[in-house]
């Protein structure tokens, strides 16, 4: 989703970030419509950019830039409409009210919240009174400068990298099966990218009616590269490869083609989109050795960085991110389980998967005053029943 937008032009003495940015999207190899859609808009004015006329040099006005990269599901027109939908309402949202504020990192993160939030709860009611559209669904990779400071809003397996010095970090986690898996010990990342089920996501925008986004920050140097691409390119190039593009390539318009056409010669089984930004003006720091860099929380109410927040339950349905099953299965099964680990999976494997340990905390205490009271009950009766006796 783009409209046509003029080149942001530089002034003399400007001392703003800069952001040089291209966008591609590609239907790939093997599909007939593309459900991916991505977006760059300037916040200031509210105005996304086309670029097929070529890439843009964007000076970062005071309520900063946004990018956006998502990839739809539940087929070719319920993905598309979702996917646009989610860039629409993401960009309304921020030029309903974002605009009015005074700039401020807090309020841009919660904002960034916000309309993340706004895009599921319209996504979720257009499937209910739409029902040819029940299940659709997409993935969000959402990315906010402000300053020097980027925040990263994630929703599903969309991808967000950052290439500093010639090196990758991936500023995201997906929002999968594997990567559970991978952080519970039960498989390797290598493992993990070879799965018949490294499609299969946890959390998308439409589908549930409530999500808990993941939220991330990062400060920019001069020189670095913001990478964000959907599942089509990431699930056929590799991290190392991207930085490779990134490095050897001197434009924005030369990466995104190399890295589009890397994933089609490897069969383009999916449609492929990707964003690259390279940040640059006087008002960034230059990059230092020993820099850490890499996925950072940022605390917030309401995202999963939150220790009060209410965690999606485990009855949620499985999705993919392409295709999508029958709308409805549960997630993810014990049969699931043990095919992807190829072991039956330990008890608590469905917990650590399914409900996180803040929400199985919560449960207990939920029933402790049950059981209290029933033990009680169980003394009062052991009690009159020896009082009985003596008598």
């Amino acid at each position: 989703m783009t409209a046509p937008a003029s080149p942001t032009q530089r002034t003399p003495g400007d001392h703003r970030v800069v952001a040089r940015v291209f966008a591609l999207t590609d239907v790939g190899r093997t599909r007939e419509h593309n459900e991916d859609t991505f977006l760059v808009a300037d916040l200031e004015s509210g105005t996304p950019f086309d670029f097929a006329d070529g890439s843009h040099d964007i000076p970062i006005d005071p309520h900063g830039v946004l990018f956006l990269v998502a990839d739809g599901m539940g087929g070719a027109a319920s993905g598309e409409l979702a996917s646009s939908m989610a860039g629409s309402v993401v960009l309304d949202a921020l030029q309903g009210t974002w605009t009015a504020m005074d700039p401020s990192p807090l309020a841009f993160a919660e904002t960034l919240r916000d309309a993340t939030a706004l895009a599921n709860a319209r996504i979720h009611q257009y499937a209910r009174e739409n029902p040819e559209h029940r299940g659709m669904g997409t993935t969000a990779t959402i990315a906010g400068l402000l300053d020097d400071r980027l925040f990263v809003v994630q929703v599903g397996d969309s991808r967000a990298y950052l290439v500093r010095d010639g090196h990758i970090e991936q500023l995201t986690k997906d929002q999968s099966l594997m990567q559970r898996l991978v952080e519970a010990g039960e498989l390797t990342a290598e493992e993990a990218e070879v799965s018949e089920r490294r499609n299969i996501i946890l959390q998308a925008l439409g589908p549930d009616a409530q999500i808990t986004i993941d939220l991330t920050h990062q400060q920019v140097c001069r020189g670095d590269t913001l990478i964000l691409c959907s599942d089509g390119l990431s699930g056929l190039v590799r991290a190392d490869e991207i930085a490779r593009a990134s490095n050897e390539e001197q434009t924005m318009r030369a990466i995104c083609t190399r890295l589009v056409e890397r994933a089609n010669e490897r069969g383009g089984h999916d449609n492929i989109t990707v964003i690259a930004v390279r940040f640059d003006g006087e008002a960034l720091r230059a990059s230092r050795d020993g820099d850490r860099f890499g996925y950072t929380t940022f605390p917030l109410a309401g995202t999963l960085n939150d220790d009060v927040r209410e965690s999606v339950p485990a009855s949620r349905p499985t999705l993919r991110s392409d295709p999508t099953p029958a709308f409805g299965t549960p997630v993810p099964s014990r049969a699931m389980l043990q095919e992807a680990v190829g072991r039956a999976p330990a008890p608590d494997d469905r917990a650590r998967l399914g409900a996180p340990e803040p929400v199985i905390e919560e449960r207990r205490r939920a029933v402790q005053p049950v059981f209290m009271l029933l033990g009680l009950i169980a003394l009062l009766a052991v009690a009159w029943f020896v009082f009985d006796l003596v008598n």
